[in-house]
């Protein structure tokens, strides 16, 4: 009896470990997960790909278009669904998301990710032209 009790301890003891970060997370910021973002006034009602393949991979794409304008030359981008969108940080996303602490910094915090693309690109300020 006295075995199956201690390893009843050991077993609560080590989810709670493992589980305990998690739930620290998520009760400490109060922020919900993934944080609403409000829709862009006036831009795009849809994104270059779908919401969910943008929250998890948009990296993986900017990384692609970085590769495929610098390397070889490509302007277009032509998304999943046959539109076409000109390869560019500042033409194509800042147009809609112009406010960085509202769609970058905001998740980019939330996840302790700090990319470098601000470290040679800059955020143009709110009403500079983008094009």
């Amino acid at each position: 009896m006295r075995d199956k009790t201690l390893i009843l301890v050991i077993i609560l003891v080590v989810l709670a470990g493992l589980v305990g970060p998690f739930v620290y997370s998520r009760m400490s910021t109060g922020a919900p997960w993934p944080p609403k973002l409000d829709p862009p006034p006036g831009g795009e009602k849809r994104c270059v790909e779908p919401k969910e393949y943008m929250r998890e991979r948009h990296v993986d794409l900017l990384i692609q278009w970085r590769d495929a304008r610098v390397r070889h030359g490509v302007l277009k981008y032509t998304a999943s669904d046959g539109r076409e969108y000109v390869m560019s940080l500042t033409q194509t996303c800042i147009g809609c998301h112009s406010n960085k602490a509202e769609f970058c910094d905001r998740c980019h915090d939330r996840m302790s990710v700090h990319p470098p693309c601000w470290d040679c690109h800059t955020y143009p300020e709110k009403g500079a032209a983008t094009k």
